[in-house]
């Protein structure tokens, strides 16, 4: 496991964010942990943050993007944290979105190269809200999602929810841990 993976589940902890013990989820599911990015609550915790979806984009998918896009609500925080780690860690200005119902940001355009970035995802449910808007903003490429955690939950059938994502959108799905 890379350093900078076992630092951030220790810094997930630190911040309270990961927890472990018994929880329900909300799709019902039993889980012996549970992550709640909205927990990050200060500057030094959401430019950390950052600098873990940086290192993992970057990992994943170089700088074969040009939009880091986050889904309304946390994902419009973790765009932005993430586009300035990236900028000051790899020198590349990459554009930042969240959806609101709108595209916040300037607009994605044809030709665009978008990586989605999210806490995490459980069910898929989150990025079928998601594809459709990217889609809908031009002809762009999806190059991948990146999360935070993958809880390695079963999706709507029997494989996990990011191996379904990637077999129905066509795209790579990873996980910072």
């Amino acid at each position: 496991m890379e350093q900078y993976k076992q630092e951030f589940i220790e810094f997930m902890v630190d911040c309270n964010v990961l927890r472990f013990g018994e929880f329900t989820l909300k799709s019902g599911r039993k889980s012996p942990f549970f992550m709640n990015a909205g927990l990050y609550v200060t500057g030094a915790q959401l430019e950390k943050l950052g600098e873990y979806y940086a290192k993992a984009i970057h990992d994943n998918y170089g700088d074969d993007f040009d939009v880091l896009f986050g889904p309304a609500y946390k994902g419009i925080p973790l765009s932005v944290a993430t586009t300035m780690a990236y900028h000051r860690l790899y020198g590349k200005e990459a554009k930042d979105h969240g959806d609101a119902g709108i595209l916040l940001g300037s607009p994605i355009k044809d030709g665009d190269k978008v990586v989605i970035i999210e806490d995490v995802t459980t069910s898929g449910k989150s990025i079928e809200e998601t594809f459709p808007i990217i889609q809908a903003q031009g002809d762009v490429t999806i190059k991948g999602l990146m999360v935070s955690l993958n809880r390695m939950e079963r999706g709507k059938g029997e494989k996990s929810a990011l191996v379904e994502i990637q077999e129905k959108y066509g795209f790579p799905a990873n996980a910072i841990v």
